[in-house]
């Protein structure tokens, strides 16, 4: 495989991939229960799949500048992170609730990806309260701005 179709590879493939999830949440915005509750997540989701349609018919096309691609040491860098999402998106955000979910989903990515010093309380109490600020923006956005159902379990 030459230097250049590799990374139009990865592009079509990331780009499908994300298409295809879109579609799956946007059916699953239209088909759920209380139709109300899930006013937001029909536009945002409708508005994603487009422009994920859009993204993959340019990869399968050629009409996107694809630049180097991922290579093999940056893939497995991601690949902490991208197991924490999908745990978060496939279990805790449903069966711990989706703001102790996301807690702590995004207190390992900042354990993960923060370059600050592990061994230093300081950045320990850094990210607790980055993570403290994260779940009251996310609070304050969909609780009380937007009056959006979050899933609820365990906690909260």
């Amino acid at each position: 495989m030459s230097s250049t179709s590799l990374p139009r590879l990865q592009h079509i493939c990331a780009s499908g991939v994300i298409a295809a999830i879109g579609i799956w949440i946007a059916w699953l915005s239209y088909t759920q229960e209380p139709a109300d509750a899930f006013l937001f997540p029909r536009l945002i989701s409708t508005v994603f799949v487009v422009l994920a349609l859009w993204t993959f018919g340019k990869a399968l096309l050629g009409w996107t500048k694809v630049g180097h691609g991922l290579s093999p040491v940056a893939m497995r860098r991601l690949a902490p992170g991208l197991a924490v999402a999908l745990v978060y998106i496939f279990w805790a955000a449903e069966t711990l609730g989706f703001y102790t979910g996301g807690a702590i989903a995004f207190f390992l990515l900042l354990v993960l990806y923060d370059p600050a010093p592990h061994d230093e309380a300081k950045s320990w109490i850094k990210r607790a309260i980055i993570t403290a600020c994260y779940v009251a923006v996310m609070y304050a956005l969909f609780a009380m701005l937007l009056k959006i159902y979050t899933p609820r379990e365990i906690f909260f």
